[in-house]
């Protein structure tokens, strides 16, 4: 097979907007016929098989050069580490809360954080959570039914003290070195986990700031909170720290991971919490729950494969450089895809995966550093995720809240989702948060 990359087609880019439409058609219409979390009910791989098939259609070749490009996308190194990479996390995920890892942070954040500042803390432990286990869902799930104890013991605005939970969520699922957005984001732009999260955090942690200062002086409880007592085991805590910590210190991710699920292990064998049996129970249900992502990335290596050897990509990023004339404006140019596509498709990790090329294209062609280009695909994937009302995280946690529950309301307390936002923009025209490129330029061992 001739591995050249045709000239631009715009029929090749057809396959890729299948699966897009398709995907947001079905929740559109699941919507209007009143289906619970519509947008969720289509299983996405399956929808990335329609694309596929529409690419045998469309794309020039026999079918056995086709079948190879498709191959030859889902084997990507890149694809292969990143699936890999997923089950690993889900593995340590599923371990670390069966340890009781998830209750000890939740109490431990409560029994340390002040209530008069119930919001910012429920801001920050859901943070921490979030940070801690990669999963904004999760953390919403797990920080909401406090949120709503704590807003109605205390006098607090209801809607902003669940909108607190899912902004700190939402931080934490952006910066996460074991969030499936930020794997996605880094391995797409063939970056560092470790040098993203330094050039994300100097966005990021000044728009918590703000955030926190506002939910200090407006999200205080109007009486007092009942002072409760929290008890944990800072054991089942040190699983999280010891991923954090190693991650930022630029230990290998395999390596991270590998040794959270073992440091969890051992203490789940340490406290009676599983049998060794059971343990490799844990780890297998692990692995099986992320299997929807691990099939979504890597048939969607192999369709972007498909695009990219028909000429679908280079057709766009001609259409796409019309309008683009240097660094800013195709910053702007990637925010506006990932952040499109997240509003269509309902899902940031998807939303990552279906830039991801054409991210990395840009980047190249208007010398925008891929670090740089990493943090703002995960940046506004995560500030969409967590505004759209038939997200997961919006719609769980209005479901959660009852009778009273509102998307619409949640969305306009959301603070921090907009402050990340206008940070991140202003970061294009003046590059105040550009500080650890320039002093860590890449090397091919950075790559």
């Amino acid at each position: 097979m001739n591995n050249e990359i045709s000239k631009g087609n715009g029929k090749a880019f057809l396959p890729l907007a299948v699966f897009v439409v398709f995907y947001l058609a079905t929740g559109m219409v699941l919507t209007a016929q009143g289906v619970d979390k519509a947008f969720y009910q289509l299983p996405s791989p399956v929808a990335v098989i329609l694309g596929i098939i529409s690419a045998f259609f469309v794309i020039k070749g026999t079918i056995d050069e086709k079948f190879e490009m498709l191959v030859e996308g889902c084997g990507n190194s890149n694809i292969v580490i990143m699936c890999l990479i997923y089950l690993l996390a889900g593995a340590f995920t599923t371990v670390s809360r069966e340890i009781g890892g998830v209750e000890a942070v939740v109490n431990m954040g409560m029994s340390i954080l002040s209530p008069r500042y119930a919001s910012a803390g429920l801001f920050i432990i859901s943070a921490f959570i979030s940070i801690s286990t990669g999963t904004s869902v999760g953390t919403v799930v797990a920080m909401t039914p406090i949120g709503l104890g704590i807003a109605e013991a205390g006098g607090l605005n209801v809607a902003l003290a669940v909108g607190s939970v899912i902004g700190g969520s939402m931080l934490g699922d952006n910066l996460s070195i074991i969030s499936d957005t930020t794997i996605a984001a880094t391995r797409t732009q063939g970056v560092r986990m470790k040098d993203k999260f330094n050039t994300n955090a100097m966005i990021a942690l000044p728009a918590a700031m703000v955030t926190l200062l506002l939910l200090v002086i407006y999200g205080s409880p109007e009486v007092a909170v009942p002072a409760k007592e929290y008890s944990y085991d800072l054991v089942k805590v040190l699983p999280y720290l010891f991923v954090l910590v190693s991650a930022l210190a630029g230990l290998n991710v395999f390596v991270v991971l590998t040794g959270g699920i073992l440091l969890s292990g051992a203490i789940g064998l340490w406290n009676g919490a599983f049998s060794p049996l059971g343990y490799a129970q844990n780890i297998y249900g692990g692995f099986t729950g992320m299997m929807d992502i691990f099939l979504l990335s890597m048939l969607m290596g192999g369709l972007a494969r498909m695009v990219e050897c028909g000429g679908g990509i280079e057709w766009v990023l001609g259409k796409v450089s019309q309008v683009i004339k240097g660094r800013r404006t195709a910053e702007l140019g990637i925010v506006g895809m990932v952040s499109v596509t997240d509003m269509a498709t309902a899902n940031n990790t998807v939303s990552i995966l279906i830039n991801g090329e054409l991210a990395r294209q840009l980047s190249l062609k208007h010398g925008v550093d891929p670090r740089r280009t990493a943090s703002l695909l995960d940046i506004f994937s995560c500030v969409f995720q967590g505004l759209i009302p038939y997200g997961a995280q919006i719609l769980i946690a209005a479901s959660l809240m009852g009778s009273g529950g509102n998307p619409f309301s949640l969305i306009s307390s959301c603070w921090y989702q907009y402050i990340l936002a206008g940070f991140a923009i202003l970061s294009i025209f003046i590059p105040y948060a550009d500080g650890y490129i320039k002093r860590h330029p890449i090397t091919d061992g950075d790559m």
